[in-house]
């Protein structure tokens, strides 16, 4: 499979996540709590890509195994508790920036537990995406902000977790298929989101089928296509380059706030989602060009078999 292939998952995977916060707002405006939500989210995600898992070939595991993928999908749930906990106190654009903090939080990851060093032209990109986050974020355009150190707190520990989230996709159980060790992960996610939000206090006939559209869509696109496609595409990039690749939540979560939310976009966020941009194609320069590399050496060793 070509290189570019990997980044573009890893790249999807990020747009996925950014689909998320739109239709959470529109459930906030429905009258859901945070608990229904995230707890929502989880269940009838789980039961999706498991539904989806029993039509494709699945290999057989040790208990062991199940164990190891299930813990690792802890984080994936404890990720979305911690920035639904940030945005209690704090606006949507400062708790995004504590949450983005996950890109350098990956380099850093990759260089301690792999070992690769973060490159002059990867610390660049990092920066570069970084400065047009806080501008696509509107941070820039919405004046003094008061930062409470609770939201702070949970933002950070978003951002944490969201780094090791991206972390174990590409170390755990490689070997194991995308769709059968996305649904074991997800299924992870599920019981740690659910020991937090006390299902008990909430779960109802009337509150799962009102809420059933939106658990939908916030389980399509946070827990079914987003560890399939990180599944498919982290262990070839690796953690530091697809933190960089995940940065294109930001820009998608502006697009859908103008198209969805009828919310105004300022000049400035457009200039941040074409810097975040720039930022993800400098950073996965190497990769992108290689296919390329591949044709020009194709043509010269048809050329060279031509005139021999």
């Amino acid at each position: 499979m070509k290189t570019w292939f990997y980044v573009m998952c890893v790249f999807l995977g990020g747009c996925s996540f950014g689909v998320l916060s739109t239709f959470v707002k529109l459930a906030y405006e429905a009258g859901f709590t945070m608990f229904e939500v995230t707890g929502s989210q989880a269940i009838i995600g789980t039961i999706m890509i498991w539904i989806l898992a029993l039509f494709v070939k699945k290999q057989k595991l040790t208990k062991k195994q199940i164990i190891k993928l299930a813990i690792s999908g802890f984080p994936m749930g404890l990720t979305g508790i911690f920035y639904y906990y940030s945005l209690e106190t704090l606006d949507a654009s400062l708790a995004i920036i504590f949450l983005f903090q996950f890109i350098w939080i990956g380099a850093i990851a990759d260089w301690i537990i792999l070992k690769r060093k973060p490159s002059i032209q990867k610390i660049l990109s990092i920066m570069i995406v970084l400065i047009g986050s806080v501008m696509a974020a509107g941070i820039l355009t919405s004046g003094e902000k008061i930062i409470d150190l609770s939201g702070a707190i949970w933002g950070v520990l978003a951002a944490l977790s969201y780094s090791l989230f991206l972390l174990t996709s590409g170390l755990v159980e490689r070997e194991v298929p995308a769709i059968q060790r996305s649904a074991i992960l997800s299924t992870g996610s599920m019981i740690i989101v659910l020991l937090i939000a006390n299902p008990l206090s909430w779960i109802n006939t009337d509150t799962m089928i009102n809420i059933a559209p939106y658990g939908v869509l916030l389980g399509l696109f946070g827990v079914v296509i987003p560890p399939i496609l990180f599944a498919v595409g982290m262990p070839k990039v690796g953690p530091g380059t697809g933190s960089i690749l995940t940065a294109s939540e930001l820009p998608v979560v502006v697009l859908l706030s103008m198209f969805v939310l009828s919310e105004r976009v300022q000049w400035i966020q457009w200039v941040g989602v074409l810097v975040i941009l720039v930022g993800i194609l400098l950073g996965n320069r190497s990769f992108l060009s290689n296919p390329f590399r591949e044709k020009i050496g194709l043509l010269k060793e048809n050329k060279k078999n031509f005139t021999s």
